[in-house]
């Protein structure tokens, strides 16, 4: 199968690259990054003639589009690059895609839920209010998705993800939860803890093999969660990562209420169990002792005390 990855070069989109092209497929990727990978190319998707050009070049069977402006705070700081990027970005990828007829994989995020007051949240949960830019880019884009299929006849799956992380994810100020944390706990820096609000986290060695699956598996019209199970706190993260760093909670400030963010996110899985095979294993306690050796190898922390 011909895959082209949207965000190839991603903390996602470079193992599912991995992994698609282990399967033996053909792939080829698009991101901002510029590199010497023969296999990619440079594009920004929120031009649209840059996309059309890259597309047209491989001409694949299926697209998944992961490339998107990530996180609240990013959304809060730097929205219009997130409007652009994330709604205009995938309206360019819709509009090739009416053209050219590939099946299309859409990213969307359990942040488009809102601080729902459904305990479980399965794909057909009423979605709450939005409480930042960043998920309502991702609902605005499931509503383009809809239109599409309605209107053009465009095949698209979506997917909604419920907290990945793992090694590879490079810190910035808006990256997932767990990657600020363990970053900033390990260069003692400030982190905030909000009391009461809780995740479900996903290791991306549970995640990408089923989002691999996807292609071979695709379903017209068909939304998906895809999550772990162990329901965890915030607080219970952060902790995890001072033990394991043999450190005191002497830098996090902890409060009680995030107005930007959800209180709670727990998925039914039920869906991505049966389509996708997604079964996760890892245990946070695990995941976060691998996510926190990488990150101790990739910054320099290796034999040093930390």
């Amino acid at each position: 199968m011909r895959i082209l990855v949207t965000g190839s070069k991603g903390t996602l989109g470079t193992p599912l690259v991995a992994e698609l092209k282990k399967r033996g497929h053909e792939v080829f990727g698009i991101d901002l990054k510029h590199t010497d990978d023969k296999d990619n190319a440079r594009c920004d998707i929120s031009d649209f003639r840059q996309v059309k050009r890259a597309i047209e070049s491989f001409y694949p069977d299926i697209v998944y589009h992961l490339a998107a402006e990530f996180g609240r705070m990013n959304g809060e700081e730097y929205y219009e690059q997130v409007w652009r990027t994330n709604v205009i970005g995938t309206r360019n990828i819709l509009e090739v895609q009416k053209l050219m007829k590939f099946k299309l994989i859409f990213a969307s995020s359990s942040e488009i839920y809102g601080d729902s007051d459904e305990p479980i949240l399965n794909e057909e949960s009423v979605l709450a209010q939005q409480k930042n830019d960043y998920a309502i880019s991702k609902w605005v884009n499931e509503l383009q998705c809809k239109n599409f299929r309605e209107r053009h006849g465009n095949e698209i799956m979506t997917l909604r993800f419920f907290n990945a992380y793992g090694p590879g994810e490079m810190y910035t100020n808006y990256r997932s939860v767990v990657c600020l944390f363990c970053y900033r706990a390990l260069h003692n820096i400030p982190y905030t803890v909000y009391e009461g609000y809780h995740r479900v986290f996903m290791y991306i060695d549970d995640f990408i093999p089923s989002l691999a699956n996807v292609c071979e598996r695709f379903i017209d019209g068909e939304t998906v969660n895809i999550g772990g199970t162990e329901y965890r706190s915030v607080k219970d993260l952060s902790d995890i990562i001072l033990k394991y760093l043999g450190k005191d909670d002497s830098f996090v400030v902890y409060e009680s209420s995030d107005k930007h963010n959800v209180t709670n996110k727990k998925p039914d899985i039920s869906k991505a169990k049966k389509i996708l095979g997604h079964d996760p294993k890892i245990t946070l306690e695990e995941g976060v002792k691998e996510t926190l050796d990488w990150m101790m190898r990739h910054y320099g922390f290796v034999g040093q005390e930390v």
